[in-house]
């Protein structure tokens, strides 16, 4: 029974979570790099590093405090975001421009 009512808390903490979202407010995002033509890779043009830089502003920050990109490495970074980016409202190219961001164009 009391395994039960754990799993009932959870479930509904989780309902709720759902259905109101994330309200945390928006943190200091001056630490985030700022993508230049000098980060460029064959990957990523500097378009695609600015809006993945917007898109994860404006998306992650919406729940979490924003690392810096150079918190992870590039694998951790592609798992974060392949388990993180399905939970968001974004389209998968999206998704993909914020992991081309947070990897530096890897």
């Amino acid at each position: 029974m009391k395994v039960f009512r754990s799993f009932l808390l959870v479930g509904c903490l989780t309902a709720l979570s759902l259905t109101y979202g994330c309200t945390k407010k928006s943190s200091n995002t001056s630490s985030l790099y700022v993508p230049t033509s000098a980060d460029v890779t064959a990957t990523a043009t500097l378009q695609d590093l600015q809006q993945g830089r917007a898109l994860y502003i404006k998306n992650c920050n919406s729940c979490h405090d924003l690392p810096t990109p150079d918190n992870y490495g590039v694998s951790s970074w592609k798992s974060i975001m392949s388990s993180m980016g399905p939970r968001t409202s974004m389209t998968s190219s999206e998704i993909t421009l914020v992991t081309k961001y947070v990897t530096r164009g890897q």
